[in-house]
């Protein structure tokens, strides 16, 4: 064979079943298409007046009007705007796929003001044969001497098209419904779709039904002028009062100026909470909010509200609308919403979006990651200059707002890197810190021993216990912090009581975000470590001893150490014997950092795995020695009690740092019932 070069083409045959069918997802969809291609039209004619190739009508109001006729299982779109010539109807309709908007702008591109032409592909259009068995156009173009057109065609590849008898510039387009597609011909389902996806298009959108007063003037005059609708609307109703008690006027659909469009400093409190109430169905106020303005290095608008979430009987989830030049989009579309910020409400609006042919999602295209960068930087500037200058304000919101922040930080790099020192923690007494501040408590213990100190009985401290810091340990102690923080606090009350009276500090980090959130503060700040407030004992809580002291309590401690093993029968648990400065604590359970937060992650991830392998990993027992229930079984390890008195000592310490197990819980009671027996004989 000869070698060949030529064009590939594309039989409309083919074609077109696929359009009518694939073209949009959703087959609704076709209101905002036919809507678009109208709101386009009219401002088509606006930018013609402008630059004085047109002069508008006197009393001109554009509008787009709806009218739905179940009985003829009609749809009629009808806009006052540039209609087409016969040769413009050949070109952008019996053409698949070229753009009338795209000619448009390319012809007076230097000519134009800021509005923006909705329209880009040319197969909006096309969108009516997903629901319609065939389709007509009525239209007159706005040049001088042009001739009505008529056109239809019934879904397949052919048309006709003649002179047709409109006497007004603007389309008209009829839609005759197929049998699968008529609740779109129902009034209030059209408005029910329409409010969807054009409630704040920039031209007036009107629905109405057919057969009305209204609708027939309008279909008469074909001015599409409200004011002369209204009148003539009267002017029946004088004739016969009775004819109009079921009519009503065309409905107003959209608000062209919605607040995003609008200058920040020209919005007010009421307006913001108005808003959101009216879009998002929420009766609460938002918490606040931030108001998107951009038109540098490309065109970006909206509103992100903060909205107040009851975190215990609510999911955290939000809604992000999208719109393309006040068209509605998509919800939650995360190429362009940081994945983070869907957890707030609010509407983007970007003009510059790469969509694809339908419109209703996004080309793979490195400047929609720009846009997500920019919104995720406008975001974390508005929280930490809130931080900065309304502190108060930012505290009352922070319990609600911080899911949102955490998350945040956990997904988005950069701003976590922006947050880290806006984040705030709650204290004991219920104080909010950043994490700065956090670093500055607990740098030194209140009581630290100094040499020549006497401990308790009277005897003489040994200097090996306070010996003088190294200037590399010092430096080592100033670089490594360490935060302690609670979880529950009714749980923890003990280790509460404990770090208040011992004059120190911890967090409250009871969600569970704060693990992984903890963890990651960890990874990205050098030598900052979090403990759970029984992670350990420190030096604080307990009471001076000297060396001699100490070694006893050592060697008591590995004794009792077997006693307690061998009484739960656990021989991975450790034994510690200290002087506790309150001597009515009996026990204290500790268990390391690390060993709790690998059984957490395990219970989390194990799934069906048996935790019972991992046993009581890290968990140490430690012993007032200045408690008579101590005292006693470091003295009467073969007394009959003295197994009974180790098992509720671990009993009375694991209640406070976690639920006893139903079967634990059975022992204790039991237990404590025998307790009371031998105190009562």
């Amino acid at each position: 064979m000869a070698e060949k070069h030529g064009a590939l083409s594309i039989n409309s045959d083919n074609i077109f079943p696929i359009i009518k069918k694939w073209l949009y997802s959703d087959h609704d969809i076709f209101y905002r298409e036919l809507i678009s291609n109208g709101c386009d039209a009219i401002t088509k004619l606006k930018k013609l007046d402008m630059m004085g190739e047109y002069e508008l009508p006197e009393g001109y109001k554009p509008r787009v009007d709806i009218i739905v006729d179940p009985d003829a299982k009609t749809i009629q779109f009808i806009d006052n705007g540039v209609g087409m010539t016969a040769d413009e109807v050949e070109e952008y309709i019996n053409q698949i796929a070229f753009s009338g908007a795209t000619d448009f702008i390319a012809k007076y591109k230097d000519k134009t003001n800021d509005d923006q032409i909705i329209g880009h592909f040319g197969l909006g259009f096309y969108s009516a044969f997903m629901v319609a068995d065939e389709v007509h156009i009525d239209t007159l173009s706005w040049q001088k001497d042009a001739k009505p057109v008529h056109w239809e065609c019934d879904g397949g590849t052919e048309y006709d098209m003649q002179d047709g008898t409109r006497t007004e510039v603007g389309t008209c387009i009829t839609l005759f419904l197929n049998e699968d597609c008529l609740q779109f011909c129902n009034e209030y389902k059209a408005t029910e779709v329409i409010k969807k996806y054009c409630s704040f298009m920039p031209v007036e959108i009107y629905v109405s039904r057919a057969n009305t007063p209204e609708t027939q003037t309008i279909l008469a005059s074909e001015k599409l002028d409200s004011d002369h609708v209204i009148e003539e609307v009267k002017k029946e109703k004088e004739e016969d009062p009775d004819k109009l008690k079921i009519t009503k006027r065309p409905e107003l659909i959209n608000d062209t100026h919605p607040l995003w469009t609008k200058n920040p400093s020209e919005c007010t409190k009421e307006e913001y909470i108005d808003f959101y109430r009216k879009v998002f169905m929420d009766y609460k106020e938002p918490l606040f909010w931030i108001h998107l303005n951009m038109d540098y290095p490309f065109n970006l608008k909206g509103i992100l509200y903060f909205p107040k979430i009851n975190m215990e009987y609510e999911s955290i989830e939000g809604v992000i609308k999208l719109y393309n030049n006040q068209v509605f989009i998509a919800d939650n579309i995360k190429e362009v919403i940081p994945e983070f910020l869907l957890l707030l409400k609010g509407v983007i609006d970007c003009p510059d979006l790469p969509l694809n042919v339908s419109r209703s999602a996004l080309q793979n295209d490195g400047f929609v990651k720009k846009i997500s960068d920019y919104i995720t930087k406008k975001v974390a500037d508005k929280l930490s200059g809130m931080c900065k200058t309304q502190k108060e304000e930012y505290e009352k919101y922070w319990d609600d707002i911080a899911p949102f922040i955490k998350f945040g930080c956990l997904k988005d790099e950069k701003f976590c890197e922006k947050m880290t020192d806006y984040i705030l923690f709650k204290n004991l007494d219920g104080k909010y810190m950043t994490l700065p501040e956090c670093l500055e408590v607990n740098k030194t213990d209140p009581d630290e021993t100094q040499e020549g100190a006497v401990d308790e009985n009277g005897e003489k401290v040994e200097a090996e216990v306070v010996e003088d810091k190294s200037e590399d340990s010092a430096e080592e102690e100033k670089k490594d912090k360490t935060i302690y923080y609670v979880t529950d606090e009714k749980q923890q009350s003990q280790y509460i009581n404990m770090f208040k009276a011992a004059k120190m500090d911890a967090v409250m980090l009871t969600d569970r975000i704060d693990q992984p959130f903890i963890s990651q503060l960890e990874a990205k700040n050098e030598g900052i470590h979090f403990a759970r407030i029984d992670a350990d004992l420190t030096d604080a809580f307990k009471t001076k001893t000297s060396k001699k002291t100490q070694e006893e309590l050592n060697a008591q401690a590995e004794k009792v150490e077997k006693l307690v093993q061998k009484a739960l029968k656990n021989d991975k648990i450790k034994v510690k014997i200290e002087k506790l400065k309150n001597k009515k604590v009996s026990s204290v359970l500790t268990v390391s950092e690390e060993s709790r937060r690998m059984q957490d992650m395990m219970k989390m991830y194990g799934g069906g795995m048996d935790m019972s392998m991992f046993g009581a990993e890290g968990e140490t027992l430690v012993l007032n020695a200045n408690h008579p229930l101590v005292t006693y079984i470091t003295e009467h390890e073969d007394d009959a009690n003295t197994k009974m008195i180790c098992e509720q000592l671990y009993d009375l310490a694991k209640l406070q740092n976690a639920p006893l197990s139903p079967e634990a819980m059975t022992k204790f009671v039991a237990r404590s019932n025998d307790i009371m027996l031998l105190l009562a004989k």
